[in-house]
Parts: structure tokens; sequence; C-alpha cells
């Protein structure tokens, strides 16, 4: 292995919400050549400077000439992507020799051990990972927890916020921390990462460290009441402008559920929150239980959730959807 940073980089989605961060941090380490793939049919832009690669995913041959020389492979795939996409993916860059793939797992740490029975989500990105390592390829993957911007501003669903009809639904008393990321952070986790030399000859930290591991960053730790305190500093509201209920994470749980087993998407993210504010579940807070994390080794700021929760209103009042 090299004691050089890996110079050239693959995004699949790199002109999505986190895929596009990954892409903008990346260019501003100016060490690496970062390659989008691209469907050739695809209008979408990617940020200024990365190299745009038109591919056609039912096509295997199209896949592996895209990734042919690529030394790290990121995949970021959108909620609704074909089941098996992300094999198609890592079997094309096993293929073309690609080294490193960051698969499609970017969520809270999962160990096999103690995943729920009926936890299909994280069961999937458990199996993501599988793939990478079936192929004979060298996993790293992204601990961010929920993206904070995403599900602070998509409704009740998610962090039980409409910001736009001034209603929240706190889960049980709101009061359970658990730990969140912003997309910047994101962004600037990878490109540290990927500034890492691929391995260390003095003992420093390199991302041969991380082959098969976690990297686990994050931006807060914040419960709901926390959130609704930051909302009101940014639109300086108090409780008292809030529709303020509550709903026991349990209920909230089955409720999504089944919701989910009636047909109804809008159930998953109910029943996926509620996971992860279940007082049962130990990695909802991972930066509380393991320090910083991998924050401290790449070097990532501090940042400021007012900031954070700023953007999130500027998001809502645009009236643009997150899921384009």
């Amino acid at each position: 292995m090299s004691t050089q940073p890996l110079q050239r980089i693959a995004i699949v989605g790199a002109t999505g919400h986190v895929g596009g961060a990954f892409a903008k941090e990346l260019l501003k380490t100016g060490k690496h050549t970062v390659t989008a793939l691209s469907r050739e049919n695809s209008t979408a832009t990617p940020p200024e400077g990365v190299k745009v690669a038109k591919v056609n995913y039912d096509d295997e041959a199209s896949l592996v000439s895209a990734l042919k020389g690529q030394q790290f492979l990121i995949i970021t795939l959108r909620y609704d992507a074909p089941a098996d996409l992300h094999g198609k993916i890592v079997s094309a860059a096993a293929k073309a020799g690609v080294p490193y793939v960051m698969p499609n797992v970017y969520n809270y740490p999962i160990d096999a051990d103690t995943v729920a029975e009926d936890d299909h989500h994280h069961k999937g990105g458990l199996a993501r990972i599988k793939e990478v390592e079936d192929a004979g390829l060298s996993p790293v993957a992204l601990a961010c927890g929920f993206w904070y911007e995403w599900s602070l501003s998509l409704g009740n669903q998610w962090f039980g916020f409409d910001i736009k009809d001034r209603k929240v639904t706190f889960f049980d008393e709101g009061k359970r921390v658990i730990t969140v990321s912003t997309w910047d952070q994101c962004g600037r986790a990878v490109a540290a990462l990927l500034s890492l030399p691929e391995a260390s000859s003095s003992g420093g930290p390199s991302i041969a460290d991380f082959k098969g591991k976690f990297v686990k960053v994050h931006s807060f730790r914040v419960s709901q009441r926390d959130m609704l305190d930051s909302l009101h500093r940014v639109l300086d509201t108090t409780d008292a402008d809030w529709d303020i209920s509550h709903e026991a994470v349990e209920k909230r749980r089955k409720d999504g559920a089944e919701e989910l087993r009636n047909g109804d998407f809008r159930g998953f993210a109910k029943w996926l929150y509620a996971i992860v504010f279940a007082v049962d579940n130990e990695n909802s807070d991972y930066a509380g239980q393991h320090g910083d994390g991998a924050n401290g080794v790449l070097g990532l700021p501090e940042e400021s959730l007012d900031e954070a929760t700023r953007r999130t209103v500027a998001i809502v009042e645009s009236g643009k959807s997150l899921f384009v």
C-alpha cells in the first residue's frame, strides 16, 4: 500500500445532497481527481470541477469502463433506487480493480449481534457492507447518524417537526439525546479521511485503519427539546407559539410498522426514527458513548446548532423538495 493519499475518487450520486457535499469538500483539498458516475440521460450537474462519466447502470461493461483506474468508490443512492443496483455497482468495481468502497450505509453504527429482528433497514445496511466484502474489496462505511437538515425539515414523520405550521410531536418527553450530522460535516469527514495516507509509515492515522470499520463522525448530540429551543432562537418564537404534543415512542414505532405493511411509505420514516429514539437503542447516541469518534482524528470542526437550524428553516421556506 502507498504512503500517499488516494488520488482518484469516483462517486455515484454526486448531484445529490450528501454526494454533492462529498464532491465539494474533496475538491477543496486539491489532492483528488473526482469523477461522478451519471446516467446517460441525466441532466443533473455535479459540483464544478468534477469529471463526469456517463454510464448505463444496466450494462456492467459500461460501469467497469467508468471505474477503471479509480482508487476509491463512494456510493450514494436515492431511497427509491432499485434494490439490486448497489450490488451491480459493487460487482463492477471489483472487476475494475477498485480496492476501496464506501457503501450506501449512511446512518448509525450497525452491529449484527444487536440489530433488532424487525429492523430490515439496518439489516439492509449490513447486507450492502457484506456485498463489498464478498466482492473481495475493502468497505469503509461512514456512520453519521441522521442528517440534521434533512430530518428536521421534512415533517412530522421524521424528527416530529412541522416548521411551517409550528407544530411538533415530542416522542415521549422529547428529551432522548441522539447523535446527528450535517451534510457539510459528512463532506468534511470524507475529504479528511481520503487526505490521509493509504498506509502510514510513522504510526499516524491512515485509510487502512478504517478498513472494514465504521468511520464514526458527528455534528451534534441533541434531543427534540434541543431542536425546538434552537428553532426558538432562529425564529424568535417560544413554546407558546407552537402546538406541542406528545406520543409514546413505542406506539409510534408500532404505528409506523403497520402503515408500512399497508403500503404507506410515510410509515417507514415514522418507524425508523422511532427505532433510533427508543430507549433500548444503544447506538442512537454513539458520540456520547464513544467520545468524539473519528472527529478528532480527522480534525473536524465544532459546528453551530443554530446555524444548521437556520439552514433548515431556509430549506422549508424555499418550498423546495429534498426528495428531488
